[in-house]
């Protein structure tokens, strides 16, 4: 069990997935991942920052704003980074955001977050359903993944086993043909659990109080 002063707030940075856009439950991944830690025993406080459309340039650019007034509490802190369909979606004869600066963006993203108290956690990008998009997204999830890795910061990599996925699928074709339902949340979600979520959450997440005791 949890201590009384084991306090854990985790913010979530990202776009429409984040959100949890088509999720008739309100749940998204985010929600059903927050139900199934308190379950285990490592509770805690989230905050759901993902705003529609936004890409990996959008995130780093307000980030740092958005985190300043949820951290004035006595508290472990993690943020979640979690964006690239956007990045990758081609737009004006063009992608977005170039896979090169996507890069520079979670890396800044993930060296400014550990100065000011936040232990850091990428989930990668979902596929979108379109073969050349899904392409670029598998790519940039790939080289996410690779970064993630040489900083020591944990990564969830969830294209190639939703891109497999009859789920996930059945409830984009069902829904907007982008985002899924409350089953493809639920796989994405599941997904997160089984990517060292609660390790991560229980070991690098303790507030100061009781960091003290130990």
């Amino acid at each position: 069990m949890a201590g009384a002063c084991d306090d854990r707030r985790v913010l979530f940075f990202g776009d429409s997935f984040v959100a949890g856009a088509g999720d008739p439950s309100g749940l998204g991944w985010i929600g059903r991942v927050v139900a199934a830690s308190h379950a285990a025993g490592a509770g805690l406080i989230a905050y759901n920052l993902g705003v529609r459309g936004e890409t990996s340039v959008d995130v780093a650019a307000r980030w740092r704003a958005e985190a300043r007034p949820r951290m004035v509490a006595a508290a472990g802190y993690g943020v979640v980074f979690s964006f690239g369909v956007n990045d990758t979606m081609w737009e004006h004869g063009r992608v977005r955001v170039q896979a090169g600066l996507a890069l520079d963006s979670l890396a800044q993203l993930l060296d400014d977050a550990s100065p000011i108290g936040l232990r850091s956690f990428v989930v990668g990008p979902a596929p979108a359903g379109e073969a050349a998009h899904d392409a670029r997204i598998g790519a940039l999830s790939a080289s996410f993944q690779r970064l993630a890795d040489d900083r020591g910061v944990p990564y969830v990599a969830v294209f190639e086993a939703l891109a497999g996925s009859p789920e996930w699928a059945h409830d984009v074709v069902g829904g907007d043909g982008v985002h899924p339902s409350a089953a493809g949340y639920g796989a994405l979600a599941q997904l997160v659990l089984g990517g060292g979520w609660l390790d991560w959450l229980s070991r690098a997440l303790s507030c100061p109080c009781c960091s003290a005791r130990q």
